[in-house]
């Protein structure tokens, strides 16, 4: 359900509306297939119960074959002429393969990013319309300068902006304020806060949030604003870690941490819950775990909209079976390997049908700010559980 300020509407109100934009269809890339097949289920559902029979997909077919030598270039194989174009670009997705002279390479965040280009490229400016879905923001990470570097998020949103993308939606970014180099494109960063604590409640149902037994944690400074927002909808109380830094040398292109200094009350004998918007190699929340149970907190919940443990598992799988850390969780906005969800402690948050609401109200000049804000969702879930 859309709920909007003093009204509330289903999706399937949605698509009996006929105020729309123009006809809807979704390009997905290679690497956002899977996300993109789920979407389009709840899509296709929702226009059904409103009558709408002709749709059996919202999907185009579209490719960027390969040639030989490493070359690419973009095909859509049906007008989009018109239409409400949406593009879905997973520029995580580490798992695409593809030859070059004879060789075998995965595709990079670089090379998912041109192929974007290419697509919106073949489109040829025929859509009505163009935007892109791109959960993990290409170059978020480089969201700003310090010294002689390169600023390739604010770069790749400016590209975007003169090749004719009028909407870009991702979730969790790095540094939302990196939006300001495209102050004439529409930039909409969510976040899916209800979707974790419905994931959380389901995987640990024993799990009573208050502030005697439970309490948020932020991990560093840059994650304090999505952590005040769980403490606050839960209605527990919040400490914070920073992470002391060595500023005289750079290692793997960061100056390394020195240690993680804790600002809060006391989390002896309680459950704690910490989020952020990445989880790579996975050793800063492996340190902040390790000191909270110095600190005797009792259970230890990790939470990262982007969790792809670019270090493997063996230092988690070893902080797990030592009781250190209890579960970690993660959307499926980027690619998760099977391995990843073969790992008892890992809970797949799934964010497609969140996605397919936020493109049915677009598509339908709906506002998306109860979108934004799914505090009265949340509100209702700690209600069927008694907590409120």
């Amino acid at each position: 359900m859309i709920t909007m300020p003093g009204q509330k509407i289903t999706a399937e109100d949605v698509f009996k509306e006929q105020d729309r934009v123009a006809p809807l269809k979704i390009i997905s890339l290679e690497g956002a297939s899977e996300l993109a097949k789920k979407v389009d289920y709840y899509l296709v559902s929702w226009a059904k119960m409103a009558g709408w029979d002709q749709y059996d997909t919202f999907l185009l077919p579209a490719e960027c074959p390969r040639f030989t030598s490493g070359e690419a270039k973009g095909i859509i194989y049906e007008s989009v002429r018109g239409d409400d174009l949406f593009v879905m670009v997973d520029v995580g997705n580490y798992n695409v393969r593809y030859k070059m002279f004879g060789q075998e390479n995965r595709m990079s965040s670089d090379d998912h990013y041109q192929d974007l280009k290419r697509i919106i490229q073949a489109a040829s400016g025929r859509q009505n319309r163009l935007n892109v879905i791109m959960p993990m923001l290409y170059g978020g990470r480089q969201h700003r300068r310090s010294y002689r570097e390169s600023l390739d998020c604010a770069y790749s949103l400016q590209e975007m902006h003169s090749m004719g993308v009028e909407n870009l939606v991702t979730f969790d970014a790095h540094d939302p304020r990196v939006q300001n180099a495209v102050p004439l494109m529409g930039f909409d960063n969510f976040m899916p806060y209800y979707q974790v604590i419905k994931a959380l409640f389901r995987a640990y149902p024993d799990l009573a949030p208050c502030k005697d037994n439970f309490m948020v944690v932020s991990p560093d400074e840059g994650a304090i604003n999505r952590n005040m927002y769980y403490a606050s909808v839960l209605g527990v109380n919040m400490g914070m870690f920073y992470k002391r830094r060595d500023y005289s040398r750079v290692v793997e292109g960061r100056n390394p941490i020195v240690a993680h200094e804790y600002l809060g009350e006391s989390m002896e004998g309680k459950d704690v819950f910490i989020a952020d918007d990445i989880i790579a190699s996975g050793d800063s929340v492996l340190d902040i775990a390790y000191e909270m149970k110095r600190r005797k907190a009792n259970r230890v919940f990790a939470y990262a909209t982007y969790a792809i443990f670019t270090a493997g598992y063996d230092k988690i799988d070893k902080a797990v079976a030592d009781g250190v850390l209890d579960g970690i969780f993660g959307t499926n906005l980027t690619y998760i390997s099977q391995e990843t969800r073969s790992k008892a402690w890992f809970h797949e948050v799934d964010v497609s049908k969140y996605l397919a609401y936020i493109i049915a109200a677009l598509n339908h000049n709906l506002s998306v700010a109860a979108l934004l804000d799914p505090h009265e969702k949340i509100n209702a879930l700690l209600k069927k559980r008694g907590l409120r």
